[in-house]
């Protein structure tokens, strides 16, 4: 008897999971549509969503209201989530700033503080007393809603400890080390979950374009640093689920330019904002790089190579011909069908794009089957914010809502 009551709970959990996973891809739906998407019963989605109803977890939204009040009918209905069912906290730390969100249920940007991070940011606070003070700073300006805080999510550049707890290496100044996801966790009393930008990038591309969902693509984020995520037939690629290629530290020229990672001649030596400045200005490659580039500097000497500055113009060249000859490399091993650019350096693309494609050109994949088509995402961001809440999202459906049994009482006060 205990058997059949545990396969029946563990029938339902998934069938409410296939009913959120379903609303999280689409948006809201009808009870039909419901019942086409997940392969469940129309009578299996009713008793669903009416027990989520009850749960306060999803609603019902109506749509297509007639203007004939004398018509007929209930008015056609369909199933979103409910926003105050519970919120995350989304933090996208980068070299030189750190951005935090506060999204609700249903998905919707509910605040946004961003913070600089310069190189001596953490070294007199830690990295999640540094990031508490910013969920302080959120806590103040919405109590409501924080105080249903479910989950925090964390994207950061560098290479993750394998337990996912922090980071082994970062270009962020005085991060690796620091076990700030399991001091946050302990602090806030919510699940943190750590993630690397470069399979957020290739997955945040996916949501924000559906018809690459299935494709091959590789995203590469040229700005402060050089990183790349890659999907394979819509499967994010990398060396664990948390790993990446460290496309922007592949060697470029054997012995070259002083990378910030502290190697010689990698790709993001000569591609990133401080690489691009360094070529321009003439400045010794044996020169450590800037911790951190001014972005409106970056965007100033886009501008002068947009308006025919040889020097600027000849720096953005280096830069392409570093991408270029990178994923000419790449595309030995995998043959992507979309490259897409971006990161501040995306609105450079242009500057840059005879040397990537001239580099292309040279392999012999591109010869026989085509270069693949590049694109460039002029929104620096959006990608991996994208990718993180949705990920965040999903595990609180098929972790926090989906195990929800007909004894839970409702979740939202009313």
């Amino acid at each position: 008897m205990s058997r059949s009551v545990g396969d029946s709970d563990s029938l339902r959990r998934q069938n409410r999971g296939l009913v959120l996973a379903a609303l999280r891809l689409s948006g809201p739906l009808s009870r039909t549509v419901l019942a086409g998407a997940t392969g469940l019963s129309h009578a299996s989605i009713t008793a669903i969503t009416h027990d989520m109803i009850a749960q306060q977890v999803i609603e019902e939204i109506a749509f297509g209201e007639k203007s004939d009040t004398k018509a007929r009918g209930r008015p056609a209905t369909q199933i979103g989530f409910t926003r105050n069912a519970g919120y995350v906290a989304l933090f996208e730390i980068e070299v030189n700033r750190i951005r935090l969100s506060l999204v609700d249920y249903r998905g919707t940007l509910i605040d946004r503080i961003d913070a600089p991070l310069g190189p001596k940011s953490l070294d007199q606070v830690s990295p999640s007393g540094f990031m508490l003070e910013q969920v302080d700073k959120l806590r103040h300006r919405n109590p409501a809603q924080t105080a249903r805080l479910r989950r925090i999510a964390i994207s950061v550049q560098g290479i993750l400890a394998r337990d996912a707890t922090g980071l082994k290496w970062s270009p962020i100044q005085n991060i690796a080390g620091a076990p700030f996801v399991t001091e946050l966790s302990e602090q806030l009393q919510v699940p943190v979950a750590l993630f690397k930008r470069g399979p957020l990038l290739a997955e945040g591309a996916r949501w924000l374009d559906p018809s690459l969902r299935d494709a091959s693509v590789a995203t590469v984020f040229i700005g402060a640093t050089v990183a790349m995520g890659m999907t394979f037939r819509g499967q994010i690629l990398g060396r664990t689920d948390d790993g990446a290629t460290e496309f922007g530290h592949m060697n470029h020229i054997p012995n070259g330019a002083v990378c910030r990672c502290g190697m010689l001649g990698c790709i993001e030596a000569y591609a990133s904002d401080y690489g691009v400045l360094r070529t321009a200005f003439s400045v010794p490659e044996t020169t450590a790089p800037a911790a951190a580039v001014p972005p409106e500097q970056y965007a100033a000497l886009i501008r002068r190579a947009q308006a025919g500055d040889r020097v600027a113009t000849n720096a953005f060249r280096v830069a392409g011909r570093a991408i270029g000859f990178g994923l000419s490399r790449i595309m030995s091993v995998f043959d992507p069908s979309h490259i897409l650019i971006v990161g501040p350096g995306a609105q450079a693309f242009a500057l840059m794009a005879s040397e990537i494609d001239a580099a292309l050109a040279g392999t012999l994949v591109c010869k026989v089957n085509g270069p693949p088509k590049i694109v460039a995402h002029l929104e620096d961001r959006e990608p991996v914010f994208q990718a993180l809440m949705m990920k965040t999202l999903y595990e609180m459906d098929q972790n926090d809502i989906a195990p929800l049994t007909h004894r839970d009482a409702a979740t939202t006060p009313a």
